[in-house]
């Protein structure tokens, strides 16, 4: 399997706003009632790495000190797991009102992905 995308936590929490339902954002006990599922998931597939998108993803695999904009780009060592690398999610990309200021938010995202494919090692196939 190349790959397999899962969420921290299972349930999706939103607010009406018109016709729109805007995410609201996990609170701890959310995050910890759904850590088990995670961590189920994680033992099944045995990854060699894994990519944790957004603050929500970091908080549950590196603890409530761990934050997206300090540690991102960089690969962290896990107690018990596989390393996690920290990046954006990629809807914070999306609500990057300047659209110079998105693309290089996007051409950073994407050079994160390029550091998970190099710390993947030569068997990771990349497309250019």
């Amino acid at each position: 399997m190349p790959f397999y995308l899962t969420n921290a936590v299972k349930h999706f929490k939103w607010e009406a706003r018109g016709k729109r339902r805007l995410h609201e954002r996990p609170n701890t006990a959310e995050v910890l009632a759904c850590h088990v599922w995670l961590e189920l998931e994680l033992q099944a597939l045995a990854p060699r790495l894994i990519v944790a998108m957004g603050a929500t993803a970091v908080r549950s695999l590196l603890g409530p000190g761990a934050r997206v904009a300090r540690e991102r780009g960089t690969t962290t060592a896990r107690e018990g797991g596989p390393p996690v690398l920290v990046t954006v999610h990629p809807s914070s990309i999306l609500r990057v009102p300047d659209d110079g200021a998105r693309r290089e938010a996007f051409a950073a995202f994407v050079a994160d992905l390029r550091a998970a494919a190099r710390a993947l090692g030569p068997r990771a196939s990349t497309r250019r």
